[in-house]
């Protein structure tokens, strides 16, 4: 019995031991072992067997990209304004070793270095600028972490700034700037409406004025034409009445209907003057309307013998003329 008893307590021993030996190490981890308290070897991904009594897991450190919360400080700006800027941190260990003795709180360290370098940055900017620059405020943190962190074993990825909240008097200013500026702008566009509804009306009106002056060039050039034109027709008419009138004399009978319509035309404007006129001076020889006939076709016919002589000699021939 004692034998089975003193087998089972050994079994007992060797399970213990192997479990304070047996070491898994998870992906992407690795654990720090020290043996004696002197560091002994870095544990990677896998199982791994432990000198027992000697050797211990002294450190476990991710290899996985970390994050950290960086609390709300307060920054002031280069125009002395206070600002409550918080962020995010992401680093990475890239050697265990470092990380367990180079430093004794990674986490904590970079978060005040975090911290310490914001506001020595935000500190050389005024506040017009903070707002745009954050890109620069967080290339200059990463900057300043990754030089301090190189002899930590661990490498700062990147540092993003989540809020920054300036104080409410601040914030009630720069409402008011923003709101003047959007009201200048609008005063520049609607100034410049105007000023372009003026170019386009001054632009119309003087296509206008163009226009109707070609107008009226066009309007007096076509009376012109049409004065002319009239002048031309109404002389041309009248010489062809003349014509005509001269034709009717020469033939047979045509003194004596002259003479008819002379007498006839004498007596009907002396009718129109006596119906549109309350007094009238009339010729002394009145009733004598023949005798007055009688002179003007006198008149007619001496201008038509003083008119043959001249046809006569245009017709001769230069032989004829010659003596």
């Amino acid at each position: 019995m004692e034998p089975f008893i003193a087998l089972g307590i050994l079994i007992a021993f060797l399970a213990v031991i192997l479990v304070k030996t047996a070491v898994v190490v998870p992906q992407r981890q690795e654990f720090v072992v020290e043996r004696l308290g002197k560091y002994r070897t870095t544990l990677q991904a896998g199982f791994h067997i432990l000198f027992p009594f000697f050797d211990r897991v002294a450190y476990k450190r991710s290899l996985k990209e970390e994050p950290i919360d960086i609390a709300a400080q307060t920054c002031i700006t280069a125009d002395n304004v206070t600002l409550e800027v918080d962020g995010i941190l992401y680093l990475q260990v890239i050697d265990s070793k470092k990380s367990a003795y180079g430093i004794d709180n990674y986490h904590f360290a970079a978060a005040q270095l975090a911290q310490t370098s914001l506001r020595s940055a935000i500190g050389k900017i005024e506040l017009d600028k903070s707002f745009e620059a954050r890109e620069t405020l967080n290339g200059q943190v990463v900057m300043a972490l990754d030089e301090a962190a190189e002899s930590w074993g661990v490498k700062v990825l990147r540092y993003e700034i989540k809020d920054i909240q300036p104080p409410r008097t601040v914030l009630d200013a720069m409402e008011k700037q923003m709101k003047a500026e959007r009201e200048k702008r609008a005063e520049i566009a609607r100034s410049e409406a105007e000023k372009q509804s003026t170019i386009n009306r001054a632009a119309g009106n003087r296509a206008e004025a163009i226009a109707l002056s070609e107008g009226e060039k066009m309007k007096r050039i076509n009376e012109a034409e049409g004065k002319s034109q009239e002048i031309l027709m109404v002389a041309e008419a009248t010489a062809a009445g003349i014509r005509k009138v001269a034709e009717s004399l020469s033939l047979p009978g045509g003194t004596e209907a002259a003479n008819l319509e002379v007498a006839k035309s004498y007596v009907q404007e002396f009718g129109r003057l006596a119906k549109e006129n309350n007094t009238m001076i009339l010729p002394g020889n009145l009733t004598d309307v023949a005798s007055m006939v009688t002179a003007a076709m006198s008149t007619i016919q001496q201008n038509k013998a003083a008119a043959k002589p001249r046809k006569t000699t245009a017709s001769r021939s230069p032989a004829q003329q010659q003596p």
